[in-house]
């Protein structure tokens, strides 16, 4: 039986989670080793905390954050400054027929969990789940 590959499933596929991790490896081995000759990036640690891939596999998402809370905005900047040579190293990097377009995004991981543990600390929803575990 052959499957659809058009199919709109509930998630990503093996394939783009794959490729979105490789892309977040080489990514955060290019930033760490300071291949990419730019100031602003050289002085800034950055974080990629995700990768995530189109099914076409052409456009890659990365998620980052400059470590230490620095200036989001300026680092994002200086990414897309240097998207053609960031991927010029994915592509040497990667054996794919395509070497995917990046856009970077701020990651608002760490912002949902802070959010996620206040929420879990208010009184109501503690006296809610001692309910739950009374039951």
């Amino acid at each position: 039986m052959v499957r659809n590959i058009h199919s709109s499933g509930p998630g990503p596929s093996q394939r783009q989670l794959r490729v979105g991790e490789l892309i977040r490896r080489v990514m955060s081995d290019v930033l760490n080793r300071g291949e990419v000759h730019d100031p602003d990036l050289q002085s800034t640690s950055i974080t990629v905390g995700e990768v995530s891939v189109s099914p076409d596999l052409k456009i890659a998402t990365v998620y980052v954050m400059p470590l230490g809370g620095g200036d989001v905005a300026a680092a994002i900047a200086a990414l897309a400054r240097n998207k053609g040579e960031l991927r010029h190293r994915v592509a040497k990097e990667m054996a794919l027929k395509y070497a995917p377009d990046l856009r970077f995004r701020a990651d608002e991981t760490f912002d949902r969990l802070d959010e996620t543990r206040r929420l879990f600390s208010d009184e109501k929803v503690q006296r809610d789940l001692k309910a739950d575990d009374e039951d």
